[in-house]
């Protein structure tokens, strides 16, 4: 088995790779990546079998790298290890990753004991190995009354990449009055108030504005989060517009 350690702190890669020594000593190669693009390029031209992968790295983060990784090699392994655990980046992995993909997300913080336990549970058991942290985190975002549902995050990131109702409906295939029932539950849910100051003044917030920004003080929505959201409304404006 091959593995490529994708991570762009050398410190962090050395002790990456005596754990991969330490769990699976029967590892043949281990190929070392400081950044999301190198990692692509070493994916493209090397026989690798799994990969762990840091989020946040120079030139393209984890998640695009893998999302990138995951569309042509839909049954790649590979071990997020990352500082993070809000919920934008748990929403980001769970929107990327294939059916049939055995994957895993690991904190940073978590044992040496517990990260051998998931290397060998990921990339040799067909294991998906979870943080307990990370996965209360996608528990809360799945519970109707504490997270958001599905379509109430697609229409916080499309507000977000600065899209009118309009162009939301036909994205998602809605009517206009769908779009503003579903920002109606999103600002409910995020606590916009929009109660007016006087009689003059009207709202305090623009809601749209406050939500986005609310969201980001809450780790709804994070940078690669909205990079990969501008990726996909990309490829969805190049089909739709004439």
């Amino acid at each position: 088995m091959n593995l490529l350690i994708a991570e762009d702190d050398p410190f962090h890669r050395t002790f990456l790779k005596n754990a991969v020594a330490t769990a699976m000593p029967e590892c043949e190669q281990i190929f070392e990546a400081s950044d999301g693009q190198t990692a692509l390029d070493l994916v493209a031209g090397e026989k690798i079998d799994g990969i762990i992968m840091d989020m946040q790295m120079p030139n393209t983060s984890g998640v695009t790298a893998a999302s990138v990784i995951w569309r042509k090699h839909a049954a790649m392994r590979i071990l997020f290890w990352s500082n993070y655990a809000d919920e934008a980046y748990v929403r980001g992995i769970s929107r990327i990753v294939p059916n049939e993909a055995v994957y895993g997300y690991l904190l940073k913080t978590a044992s040496e004991q517990r990260l051998e336990l998931a290397l060998r549970g990921v990339f040799q058991e067909d294991q998906c190995i979870i943080d307990r942290e990370i996965r209360g985190v996608q528990q809360r975002s799945e519970n109707i009354h504490e997270g958001l549902s599905d379509a109430e995050f697609e229409v916080l990131m499309d507000i977000a990449l600065g899209m009118t109702d309009k162009a939301i409906a036909a994205r998602r295939s809605i009517s206009t009055r769908g779009v503003q029932s579903r920002l109606k539950h999103l600002y409910e849910k995020l606590g916009i108030d929009q109660t007016p100051v006087d009689g003059k003044v009207g709202p305090a917030f623009n809601s749209r504005t406050r939500a986005v920004a609310v969201a980001f003080s809450r780790g709804l929505l994070n940078v690669e989060g909205l990079a990969l959201g501008e990726e996909h409304l990309k490829a969805w404006l190049d089909k739709h517009i004439l």
